[in-house]
């Protein structure tokens, strides 16, 4: 029997209506026309999205699950999303809050190349949380972000990201920044400092983040960083599969625009297609995620259940130090903690901050599951 997806929705409707708006969206998202219009048997029997349950939730809400065609999805992530959230993504009552994808595509995706075992290995940490920390502000020239670099490397931090606003500005072109802070990393570790990886953020078309690739690659780079909703979901996975050795991370700028609930998108299929780490916003910072809503996003990426590997949930925005405890109690040692304004904020005194970060982090205890307190 030809594989199918199990598409969930969450739809704002009367009990009245709900059946049929389940049978519009099942249609809009496969065949986009009059089901009446359809003679051919193979196409009215496989291909037309079929409503399997509706279930009613509250704030008169209804979850509906719509089953689709795996082969309208050939194997294009771009596509993927198409059949799953296309044209309904463009009412604003609908939200697409899961899916269920049959093994053949999952294993055609291929998952995290890397992982969370992998970035623990670059930087020497076996058990315990990573750390990260980005270079900003923006507007900084490379020479400027590079001593940036080299204060929290110097200080321990596990990885240094690009700011996801530094692309390929006057200021500090791609080619200059990655050559300057990566050189200052290298001369710090070849000086006996520990060793931070550089994760410089990609951008442009796809011939140009090749390239970008290209130079980190000669710099000695082996991570970078790409934001998929800006990217595009088939260019992101087509840099993933043809650079086998790189790391990526997922930054989630975009993400919020698709009503597509966050642990599916982020935690789910970010991962699916090929993220080692997944940023996230985290809960009781800058943005609106509830502690719900991080735990299911953390839960989805590590997930093992459909064979991929994990991939590092790393929480941010408006992170820090002092939350460092509690946020290692709700997300366990898998997690990858990222603090930048709050680090910066010390200026002059960068490295005592950012070593006292990196000191919580080594020092609390991890002897306990995910989710239960110390």
């Amino acid at each position: 029997m030809p594989a199918r997806l199990q598409a969930i929705y969450l739809v704002r409707c009367d009990a009245r209506s709900i059946e049929e708006r389940a049978r519009a969206i099942a249609v809009e998202q496969s065949v986009e026309m009059p089901v009446s219009a359809i003679t051919d048997e193979f196409v009215r029997s496989e291909i037309v999205g079929r409503v399997e349950t509706i279930a009613e939730k509250e704030n008169n809400a209804f979850e509906v699950r719509i089953s689709l065609a795996a082969e309208t999805v050939g194997r294009d992530p771009g596509q993927f999303l198409n059949m799953l959230f296309g044209n309904t993504s463009l009412h604003e009552d609908v939200v697409l809050a899961d899916v269920t994808v049959p093994k053949e595509l999952i294993e055609a995706f291929g998952g995290p190349r890397h992982g969370l075992d992998a970035l623990r290995r670059r930087v020497g940490a076996p058990a315990r949380a990573l750390t990260a920390s980005p270079l900003k502000p923006q507007g900084l020239p490379a020479a400027r972000l590079a001593q940036v670099a080299q204060a929290f490397a110097r200080a321990g931090i596990d990885y240094i990201k690009d700011d996801h606003g530094l692309a390929d500005q006057s200021y500090s072109p791609f080619a200059a920044r990655v050559e300057a802070v990566a050189g200052a990393l290298r001369s710090l570790e070849q000086a006996g400092g520990r060793g931070a990886r550089y994760v410089p953020s990609l951008s442009g078309d796809l011939d140009t983040m090749r390239a970008q690739i290209g130079m980190a690659r000669s710099a000695g780079i082996d991570t970078v960083m790409v934001a998929p909703m800006i990217a595009g979901l088939s260019n992101f996975h087509r840099l993933v599969r043809e650079n086998p050795t790189i790391a990526f991370f997922a930054h989630p700028t975009m993400a919020g625009a698709a009503r597509i609930a966050p642990p599916l998108l982020i935690g789910k299929l970010f991962r699916m297609l090929g993220a080692d780490a997944v940023i996230f916003p985290n809960y009781g910072g800058r943005f609106g995620y509830s502690p719900d809503t991080c735990d299911a996003l953390a839960r989805a990426a590590l997930d093992h259940r459909e064979g991929l590997r994990p991939a590092v949930p790393v929480p941010a925005g408006g992170m820090t130090t002092a939350r460092v405890g509690e946020l290692l109690d709700f997300y366990g040692a898998d997690v990858m903690l990222l603090i930048g304004g709050a680090l910066l904020e010390a200026r002059e005194h960068l490295r005592e901050a950012t070593a006292a970060f990196v000191a919580e982090v080594h020092r609390y205890d991890y002897g306990y599951a995910h989710g239960q307190p110390r």
